[in-house]
């Protein structure tokens, strides 16, 4: 999904009932492996204007509610929606407070009133949305003027070296797909709202060898979704085609994998 003038293909992104399904039934070990996206989660909340001082915020794609809680004990006067497509996540998040309402739904048709909120919150969550434009409107519509849409998103060069390995082995689909940076400008630029900051920065893990990233990721949810992946078991020759491909990218510190993260910040105009 890189081309910036059309809407993406049926199928360049996962069915939406496949992400809320894998994301529900990694809820319980989520937290155990979710090094990146409290990193990322962190960063984003360093970006929030210091004027940011809302009295209703939304996190959308709340996950285990971890970041509800950081915003919840950051803004202690204020009210909090945690917003999530799986119900498994909703399901581990509620009992651990946060937030004074969890609810189902999807980032790009909201169950919110309009500008219900002063602050939309959204980390590692708007990859797995196909229509982008849509998480967008949705976001100008609860947002109250003057409110803040601080997203933290994958994009183009997300585990590159894990594709690369996996062209190399068997040339099958194997890593999900995201949009490109520049879809991500250009998007955000036509979008109404007055674009604060928007940048890329790489963030980069590293694992003794190729199972242990396989075993996060699945642990994360966010194994392959894509339409076009292989079915069945993956056989052991290609495993080890897998593995001897990616030990071309070892480096002193293990196997890297790679995220392209996309930090924004937009303002809805007063």
């Amino acid at each position: 999904m890189t081309d910036l003038s059309h809407p993406p293909l049926p199928g360049a992104l996962p069915d939406k009932r496949q992400v809320a399904a894998s994301f529900s039934r990694a809820a319980a070990s989520y937290d155990s492996v979710a090094e990146l996206q409290r990193a990322v989660g962190h960063e984003l909340l360093s970006r929030l204007p210091s004027a940011c001082v809302p009295r209703r915020w939304l996190d959308m794609g709340c996950g285990t509610g971890y970041f509800s809680r950081v915003l919840a004990d950051l803004l202690p006067a204020s009210q909090g929606v945690a917003l999530d497509i799986a119900e498994g996540m909703l399901n581990h998040a509620r009992p651990l407070g946060g937030a004074h309402h969890f609810i189902a739904g999807d980032a790009e048709r909201l169950p919110l009133k309009a500008e219900s909120v002063e602050l939309l919150f959204s980390s590692l969550a708007v990859q797995w949305c196909a229509n982008f434009d849509a998480v967008l409107r949705e976001a100008h519509r609860v947002l109250q003027p003057g409110g803040v849409l601080a997203f933290a998103s994958l994009c183009v060069g997300t585990l590159d070296e894990l594709r690369e390995s996996w062209r190399a082995a068997d040339g099958l689909v194997h890593v999900n797909r995201f949009r490109t940076f520049e879809a991500y400008q250009q998007l955000c630029g036509a979008s109404g709202m007055r674009v604060v900051s928007l940048e890329r920065q790489p963030h980069v893990l590293h694992y003794p060898d190729v199972r242990s990233l396989t075993h996060e990721l699945k642990a994360l949810g966010a194994h392959n979704l894509n339409p076009g992946r292989p079915d069945g078991l993956t056989g052991r020759a290609r495993i080890a085609a897998l593995v001897q491909a990616y030990e071309r990218f070892r480096q002193v510190q293990g196997l890297p994998a790679t995220y392209q993260v996309v930090y924004a910040v937009l303002e809805k105009p007063l």
